[in-house]
């Protein structure tokens, strides 16, 4: 009887035990699944500018929406400044650089600052139009470029500023810059020279 009793003990043992094996098993197995299709999946935020509408980034490519707000905000960072924002302008355009073109941009901006300390320049830019290009990673803005000497404004100058942009991880940084004269005729964009004209009447 004893015997019989022990026996039947076992069995239960035993049985728990496999079922527990399972379990575990099949838990493991979902577990690399789950890590497996994480790793594999696009990565998704949704943001809420202060827009009528949510944007969603992935990993996988920019939406049109998302370019046209960076390029929008980086027009207004860039191409607006003041003596007295000069500092704060110069860290915020080096925030939005790609670590490739780092060096080089931040090279060209301690040059425009020196080149223009004392001379009280300032520039605002007004924009008309706007194009981007999602699948090549490119924007361009069109509009009149003002500069300004204390309160007297000695130039209003049409151009096009373009952007080319590299996205990874999602991470939209600005790898290159260029702009384009217009109304004397159109031609392909030349590099933009940061520092002012000899009479210190114009800026970028």
């Amino acid at each position: 009887m004893d015997l019989q009793f022990s026996q039947g003990q076992a069995q239960r043992v035993r049985r728990q035990r496999n079922g527990l094996a399972l379990a575990a098993t099949g838990l493991a197995a979902l577990t690399v699944a789950s890590t497996l299709a994480a790793l594999t999946r696009d990565r998704q935020v949704v943001l809420q500018p202060v827009l009528s509408r949510a944007i969603t980034l992935t990993t996988g490519e920019v939406s049109r929406e998302y370019l046209e707000l960076v390029t929008r905000d980086a027009s207004v960072l860039m191409l607006n400044r003041t003596p007295e924002s000069a500092p704060y302008w110069m860290g915020e355009v080096l925030k939005i650089a790609h670590p490739s073109a780092y060096g080089q941009m931040r090279g060209e901006l301690i040059k425009l600052l020196k080149d223009e300390r004392g001379r009280n320049i300032a520039q605002y830019f007004t924009m008309e139009a706007m194009k981007v290009d999602p699948a090549t990673l490119r924007s361009e803005v069109r509009g009149v470029l003002h500069t300004m000497v204390g309160r007297e404004e000695v130039s209003a100058r049409r151009r096009r500023y373009r952007f080319d942009w590299d996205y990874t991880g999602m991470e939209l940084r600005m790898i290159g810059f260029s702009a384009e004269e217009l109304g004397a005729g159109e031609g392909p964009p030349r590099p933009t020279d940061p520092s002012p004209s000899a009479d210190g009447r114009e800026g970028t």
